[in-house]
């Protein structure tokens, strides 16, 4: 992916991140809450089998599509 839709699509994480904070259901393993950002980052890449990161470019509106739809549905 281009350092350009990088950039992009971690500005999306962080809206999404800010969005889902304190909307996450507790989960035993994060006493302390959990981190909305590391959740969309790690739900990509279990979609996706591979980082954000190092998705191609054609793979950049399948992924905000991903986050919008996380954002929706939050688990």
């Amino acid at each position: 992916m281009t350092p350009e839709n990088k950039k992009r699509l971690w500005t999306e994480i962080l809206k999404a991140g800010d969005y889902l904070k304190d909307k996450l259901p507790s989960h035993p393993n994060h006493p302390k809450g959990r981190n909305p950002y590391a959740h969309i980052a790690l739900e990509i890449k279990n979609k996706f089998n591979k980082s954000y990161k190092d998705l191609s470019d054609n793979k950049f509106d399948m992924v905000i599509n991903f986050i919008n739809y996380i954002k929706k549905n939050p688990n």
